[in-house]
């Protein structure tokens, strides 16, 4: 299992479907005017935290205010037209409004670990993430299930689910199974799944070079930073890729790690379904991302991606239909597999007139 709190994280699979019902719901009075404290947000940088606000809505439930940067070295850096909110930027702002409420709210105490067994999300509604025409403030509401161990009082197991609203239109769902951990635990978890002590992130100082590197305009970027993928082979119904983030990159690596997080291996997925996704149309050219968004993951996460050890992923297309393509991305570590998600891409030129 891997963890999505600061120190780590993970995830696991489920379908995703494009749904362009308006969902309203009423917005509790939450503030907006600056961000939460970023150590409740597990964050290292202040620039790296998204919520704003957290407040109880009853017991074991909390709705949280969100703030959606507009000019972000790594969430404003996409090719797709018309400019929508990144996915990833709301799953973690849903994160760290997990995160911070399961310390406020639900019982949690500071300093435990969140290892996730599975986790799914997915996007609707989107005309309303169109960047600079959203009908409302975002917010988050997020509901706590678990139950306390008999002795300790402690939550062992817990499950959380999310709805993600712009103003009053609902725009997205997320929900993880997680095991928490202290950190001993987590340890001694870590440690018997490498038997040696893991290299830290900061220990890799050099940058690495371009070299077989994907170009950032097949994956939908421009920087050069945030393409984590290189050395791409494309088979006769598949795309394998070495996953290669840049250590440097401070929203992928907001602190120190001992392993890849989470959200890094979701934006490895991510990239090579739009690489594949592209292949289909005129990725040769540089334009088979152009109007391609991921807008639906999955992922299950059997064991933590390890620094010092080469890691592949290897995408093959599930379902591509009109305007929409599934993809299944494995990844493999030492030929093991680690981590597994399931990535929903959507063509969004149909938005440009709306």
């Amino acid at each position: 299992p891997r963890q999505i709190t600061p120190r780590t994280g993970s995830e696991e699979p489920m379908t995703t479907q494009v749904l362009e019902d308006a969902t309203t719901s009423v917005a509790p009075a939450v503030e907006y005017g600056r961000t939460i404290e970023r150590s409740l947000a597990h964050r290292s940088a202040i620039s790296e935290v998204f919520v704003t606000d957290v407040r109880s809505l009853r017991p074991m439930a909390v709705t949280a205010g969100i703030h959606l940067p507009l000019t972000h070295l790594y969430y404003s850096d996409h090719r797709q037209r018309p400019k929508l909110h990144d996915s990833l930027l709301l799953l973690e702002a849903g994160r760290q409004a997990a995160i911070a409420g399961s310390h406020t709210n639900a019982g949690v105490p500071a300093g435990t670990m969140a290892i996730v067994h599975a986790f799914q999300f997915s996007l609707r509604n989107l005309h309303a993430l169109r960047i600079g025409g959203e009908p409302g403030p975002p917010r988050v509401d997020t509901d706590f299930f678990g139950k306390t161990a008999r002795h300790s009082g402690r939550y062992r197991k817990g499950r959380l689910e999310q709805r993600i609203y712009m103003g009053d239109v609902h725009v997205g769902d997320h929900s993880m199974d997680v095991l928490f951990l202290k950190g001993d635990e987590n340890e001694i978890l870590r440690h018997a799944q490498r038997g040696t002590p893991a290299p830290l992130s900061s220990d890799f100082t050099e940058v690495p070079g371009e070299t077989g590197r994907v170009a950032p305009e097949l994956v939908g970027r421009d920087n050069p930073l945030n393409v984590v993928l290189a050395e791409p082979r494309f088979g006769a119904d598949s795309v394998t890729a070495r996953v290669a983030p840049r250590f440097d990159n401070p929203a992928l690596f907001d602190h120190v790690y001992d392993h890849l997080p989470a959200m890094t291996l979701v934006e490895a997925a991510r990239q090579l379904a739009l690489l594949t996704a592209g292949s289909k149309t005129d990725a040769a050219a540089g334009a088979g991302s152009a109007d391609l968004c991921a807008i639906g993951y999955e992922g299950g996460f059997g064991r933590f991606a390890e620094l010092d050890v080469p890691l592949t992923a290897t995408a093959t297309p599930v379902t591509a239909g009109a305007g929409s393509h599934v993809v299944r991305v494995r990844f493999l570590q030492d030929a093991q597999e680690i981590a597994e998600l399931t990535v929903t891409v959507a063509d969004v030129s149909h938005l440009h007139g709306s």
